[in-house]
């Protein structure tokens, strides 16, 4: 028996068969699905699976996730390789606040910076439809005193502090992160920059209080742009630190 002490060799090689496949399937088992998210996945699915196919993606594949405030945009990327590329650019319906990052509970700002969605944040029996957090405050916020809680990438048309997506948007940004998760991604990492972070748009913000710290958000930009794959992100000193993801 596979229970005894000294374990015969097919025992050991179908325990360690078992451990693999365990370590496998485990990040698409720990997703917590709905009846809504499941409609929205067997109906979204297979116009995005066509979509990617076009442009030589595949669905399920590894994704990231950029938010650009001014121009409210979000980009989808998608893995091909051992890059990353541009799968389609989302509309931003609303974000309150300005330009600059959350500081403190209640004080309406959309977070910026450098956050992660494991499978644990992914909310499908929102009140906005669909959402996902976003993870905030991360450590840099909290290295910073910030504070607030509950931040998303969400459905619906209101925000505070959030960025509101429309439900048909979300539909297909949330079933692109869930399939992801589900191949094996352990998380997704979402980039918020306040604008396209050009030399050009950077410098005209000289006198902004936030000038050195958009300065180290587009480190992480370049770096992204440099390599085709997203960073590693650390804090060190009170700043994000980045290197080469492995």
């Amino acid at each position: 028996m596979c229970g005894s002490n000294n374990l015969p060799l097919n025992c050991i090689r179908g325990l360690i068969v078992a451990a693999f496949f365990a370590a496998t399937v485990l990040p698409a088992a720990s997703l917590s699905t709905s009846s809504r998210s499941r409609e929205v996945q067997s109906r979204v699915s297979p116009l995005l699976k066509d979509s990617m196919a076009k442009r030589r993606l595949r669905f399920g594949s590894p994704v990231f996730i950029r938010i650009f405030k001014q121009s409210k945009e979000l980009e989808v990327w998608v893995k091909r390789g051992r890059r990353f590329e541009l799968f389609k650019t989302y509309p931003i319906h609303y974000f309150s606040g300005a330009l600059g990052p959350k500081l403190k509970e209640g004080d309406r700002q959309a977070p910026e910076g450098f956050y992660y969605v494991p499978p644990s944040r992914l909310n499908p029996n929102s009140r906005f439809h669909l959402s996902f957090n976003l993870g905030y405050p991360n450590a840099y916020d909290r290295a910073q005193g910030r504070t607030g809680s509950a931040l998303m990438v969400h459905g619906s048309t209101v925000s505070i502090g959030c960025f509101a997506m429309t439900d048909p948007l979300i539909e297909e940004i949330y079933t692109v992160v869930e399939a992801a998760l589900k191949g094996g991604q352990s998380f997704v990492r979402v980039h918020i920059f306040p604008f396209r972070m050009t030399n050009e748009n950077l410098s005209k913000q000289r006198s902004s209080m936030w000038f050195a710290f958009w300065s180290n958000l587009k480190e992480g930009h370049d770096h992204f742009e440099e390599h085709g794959t997203p960073p590693d992100v650390n804090v060190r000193s009170g700043r994000y630190a980045f290197r080469k993801a492995r």
